[in-house]
C-alpha cells in the first residue's frame, strides 16, 4: 500500500499548496552524498519524497529530508544533520534515520533494519535519552508513504475544522 499511500499524499500536498512549504526536491547527486554520509540507501516513497520535495512543512507538520550538502552544519528539518547529531550525542542506532520530531520527546525514524518486501523501511518511534535496551521501537507506520498520508490527512482535517470555527 506504500506507494499508493505516498502517491495520494503527494497529490493532496500538491493540490493544497497553501498549506505546504516545501523545497523543489534535491538532485540525485545530493541524495547519493547523503546516503554515503549516513550509511543508508534511500528507497521507495522516501526517495521520491526527497526527489520531489526535499524537505518541508505541511500545515504544522515538519517532515525532515535533505536541505543541502553541508550535513555537519545544518539544522532541522535536515534529516541527515539530525541523525548525525543523535549519533554523536549518544547510542543512536546506525539503522535509523530521523524524519519527524513529535515535540513530546519522541522522534520518528525510518528503520532500515526492518524492510518490507519492496525494501521500504518501517517508521518507528525512538526516545532519545533512554538506553537502547529499553527502546521499544513502537511501529508508527508500515512505510513512509503511509506515515506521510496520515500526517497530511490529519492536517487537512484540522484545516477543515478551522474553516468552520
Amino acid at each position: 500500500m506504500s506507494m499508493k499511500s505516498y502517491e495520494r499524499a503527494k497529490e493532496l500536498i500538491l493540490s493544497n499548496d497553501e498549506l505546504g512549504d516545501f523545497n523543489d526536491g534535491v538532485s540525485h547527486e545530493l541524495i547519493k552524498l547523503a546516503e554515503e554520509k549516513i550509511g543508508l540507501k534511500f528507497t521507495g516513497s522516501y526517495l521520491d519524497f526527497l526527489q520531489t520535495f526535499g524537505v518541508g512543512d505541511f500545515g504544522s507538520q515538519e517532515i525532515y529530508g535533505i536541505i543541502h550538502e553541508d550535513f555537519e552544519n545544518s539544522s532541522t528539518p535536515d534529516a541527515i544533520w539530525y541523525t548525525l547529531t543523535e549519533r554523536k550525542e549518544g547510542d543512536f542506532p546506525n539503522h535509523l534515520l530521523v524524519i519527524y520530531n513529535t515535540g513530546f520527546g519522541e522522534i520518528f525514524c525510518l528503520d532500515y533494519s526492518n524492510l518490507d518486501d519492496t525494501q521500504e523501511p518501517k517508521v518507528v518511534a525512538y526516545s532519545p535519552g533512554f538506553e537502547l535496551e529499553v527502546q521499544t521501537y513502537e511501529l508508527i507506520a508500515d512505510t513512509f508513504g503511509d506515515f506521510l498520508l496520515a500526517l497530511v490527512e490529519e492536517e487537512l482535517e484540522e484545516a477543515d475544522d478551522e474553516d468552520f470555527d
